[in-house]
């Protein structure tokens, strides 16, 4: 996984990496898993595109979606936000060196 950053002893790797991996072990498309979000959140502006998006690191979901995607992979809240908020950080960081 690229970009992984030590947490005391866990590694937290990126949202990027962990989303498809979640969506990927519970047989989920990304067509489905933005099925799930739109049936769980009953906003129909979530997209196949924007979970790509996501997965690709070309967008962050906001608070709202990773709300919605704690949900819908079962995973902690805690744990995607920490995700994002590791993105987040790199692309400062990345920014900040230029």
């Amino acid at each position: 996984m690229s970009g992984t950053r030590s947490r005391g002893d866990c590694v937290v790797p990126p949202i990027t990496d962990l989303l498809p991996m979640c969506r990927r072990s519970r047989g989920l498309t990304q067509c489905d898993l933005a099925a799930r979000l739109s049936e769980a959140s009953g906003n129909d502006s979530v997209s196949r595109e924007e979970v790509s998006r996501w997965e690709r690191g070309k967008r962050i979901p906001g608070p709202y979606w990773r709300s919605w995607l704690s949900q819908a992979l079962d995973l902690p809240r805690d744990d995607v936000e920490r995700w994002a908020a590791q993105v987040r950080s790199s692309r400062r960081k990345s920014r900040n060196s230029t």
